[in-house]
Formats: C-alpha cells, structure tokens, sequence
C-alpha cells in the first residue's frame, strides 16, 4: 500500500505557506500525512503553527540548522511508505498530486522526481520541465535516460521510506547550493535510482529574485565544490576534470584564500561521505 507522506519545510513565511497548504488540499486526492517542520524565528513560530492547524496538517519543531537539516528532520517524523519534500513557495497544479501517485505505484522502489515552472512577480521566469542530476562541475546537468538517473528536485522529489529507515541522509553543512544534487548521486551509488515523472510540474514562487543569483558567494562556491569532488574522485573518478573545476571556481571568487584554505576540509568531508554507508549528516 502507497501511503504518501508530504514533508514540507518552512521559515518565517507564513503568507507563502497558506497558499502553499490551500494548493494541497485543494488536490483531487490527497496524501496519507502532511508534516510541516518549522525553523521560523521563535517570535513567528505562532503563525506557522496556526495556518498548520487550520489546514489540518502536522506542527513540528524544525532543528534550526538550515535547509537540509530541517529536510532530514522532517523526513524521519514521517510516517509513510514515502516521503515528498515540498517547500513552504510552492504550489500543486490541478490533478498533480493524483499524477505523482500513478507514478509510484508503478515503481514504489524508486526515487521520482518532478519539473518546475518559477514565477517572480506575477511573471514566468524559468520552466525546467525534468529534475537536474550531478554532472562533474558540481551543478546541475540535464538528464539523458528518465528512467535511471540520479536527479534531484531539491523540493519536489518523492523518497521511498527505505532511503532514511538505511540510515541515509542529506549533508547539512550547507544552507543551499549543490548538496542537494550530491544526494542523488550519493543513493544512485548505494543501489537507488531516480526516474522523472513526465509532464509534471510545481509551481515556484520565490519572494524575489535573489534565488536567482544566490549561490555566488564562498559558502556557495563550497557547496558545489564539495559535489563536484564528490563526482569527480569518488562517483565517476575523473582527476583532470577535478582539477579544471577547481580553478575555475577558484578564480570566480573573492576569497580566494580563505576557500584554498578550506580546500582540503571539503575533499576530505567529500572523502568520509562516500566510504561510509551512515555517515552523520553533520559530523565534521
């Protein structure tokens, strides 16, 4: 029995999450459990909690420690058969939720994953219409077989329970960039395999641009360094590509020394993920 778990992450947005919650429920079918984990400021925690219980879903307490921190906390107080990550800017187009389920059922072993369409003001401002998989500059590559691939939709991704019940996890020293793209690469190794659901999409909607630019700064360029040692020296050993990656991403930031000083602590955090099969997510 498919029983669809919807994990969703929220902070100090209350607005945004009622309509998020109002899209859900307004769904044909709906999901065995809605949990919502809230990180918001504690003076704000009352508005998460009211508009929860006013859409007749799960209040937890989020850990407080970032995106992904929140994301793994909140899968592991599920209590279905599968997990769908879902965030507090996001909205269901009509029969989607009913599409995701067809789709699971006719893999329940799998890790599905949806496309995305981003407005900003009112206006579309991208359409992706696949999840992204890892490739070797540490971002995020185009998928080539939708049926086996390593994609991850960092907010709209379908986890069956055994991924977390095997003690996998999200890495959580980074508060956004390329982390989420190392998870997929990370289960496809471990025996899993992502598959894109055809002609499904989420609605995004940012509260401005930035999410446009974010990722520019060093704890950006951190985080997709550290995917792409992942790829290049552990998931498809490639030290040439390892190295040109290097520089470059070198050379597009500011601070310079204090990232060639970090080098070594994100090759060897990259090294200890992947030779461990239950690595703490937070552990240095």
């Amino acid at each position: 029995m498919i029983r669809m778990s919807v994990a969703l992450v929220t902070r100090n947005r209350s607005e945004s999450l009622a309509r998020t919650l109002k899209s859900l429920r307004n769904q044909s079918v709906q999901p065995f459990e809605v949990v919502v984990s809230d990180d918001s400021d504690p003076d704000r925690a009352h508005e998460t909690r009211e508009i929860v219980d006013r859409w007749d879903c799960r209040y937890v307490e989020g850990p407080r420690r970032g995106l992904y921190a929140n994301r793994n906390h909140v899968a592991l107080v599920c209590e279905g058969s599968h997990i769908r990550t879902m965030d507090d800017d996001h909205c269901f187009p009509a029969g989607h939720f009913e599409q995701c389920l067809v789709a699971v059922r006719s893999d329940a072993e799998a890790i599905w994953t949806t496309g995305e369409v981003g407005f900003i003001d009112g206006r579309l401002r991208w359409e992706h219409p696949m999840a992204s998989q890892l490739v070797s500059s540490g971002v995020g590559g185009r998928v080539e077989n939708i049926d086996s691939n390593w994609a991850i939709a960092d907010g709209s991704t379908i986890y069956p329970r055994a991924v977390f019940d095997r003690g996998h996890r999200m890495v959580e020293w980074f508060n956004y960039g390329s982390s989420y793209l190392e998870f997929g690469a990370y289960l496809y190794r471990k025996g899993f395999q992502s598959r894109c659901i055809q002609g499904a999409l989420i609605e995004h909607y940012p509260q401005d641009e930035l999410i446009l630019t974010r990722g520019g700064d060093l704890q950006g360029i951190e985080s997709v360094l550290f995917a792409s040692f992942c790829y290049n020296l552990h998931f498809k050993p490639n030290y040439f590509l390892m190295g040109r990656h290097l520089l470059s991403k070198t050379l597009l930031t500011r601070e310079k020394l204090k990232l060639l000083r970090n080098m070594n602590s994100l090759a060897d955090r990259a090294r200890k993920r992947w030779s461990s099969d239950c690595l703490s997510p937070s552990s240095e």
